[in-house]
């Protein structure tokens, strides 16, 4: 299990497994989990959503629950949030491959005692590598 931004993922399939074509984690979302907003520059996002409920933003705000299947085009900014009293149950999916190791370095990141600006700060060093910026809330 890698976690980050309060999350848990699990790894279904990697670049390594799917020779670079894309990359699929499974993802546990407690309540108030979710990242900060972001822009990936290098590939597209998909989720679906198997249990609860999360909270999407990019121009507007869509709440979206089981069975939901949402794809954020690359270079759009995003953000979602679980702001129920549950855990969601989402999977994730990039293409092309290659972001795995942004999840790798985030699992190393404690960001529990540190000051919002240094965990942006830190989330942008790992991001930078990895064709990904992140914004304040």
């Amino acid at each position: 299990m890698v976690f980050g931004a309060g999350d848990e993922y699990r790894y279904l399939a990697t670049g390594t497994s799917t020779d670079g074509g894309y990359f699929l984690v499974e993802a546990i979302v407690p309540p108030g989990g979710g990242p900060p907003p972001h822009v990936q520059t290098r590939e597209e996002e998909a989720f679906y959503i198997f249990d609860g409920e999360l909270t999407f933003y990019d121009n507007g705000e869509i709440t979206a629950g089981p069975g939901t299947y949402l794809n954020i085009p690359k270079g759009a900014k995003h953000r979602f949030r679980n702001n129920s009293n549950s855990t969601a149950k989402v999977l994730f999916f990039f293409a092309p491959a290659g972001i795995e190791g942004l999840f790798d370095e985030f699992s190393q990141l404690d960001q529990t005692e540190a000051e919002p600006e240094a965990v942006l700060g830190a989330l942008n060093a790992i991001g930078a590598k990895h064709g990904m910026q992140y914004f304040a809330d």
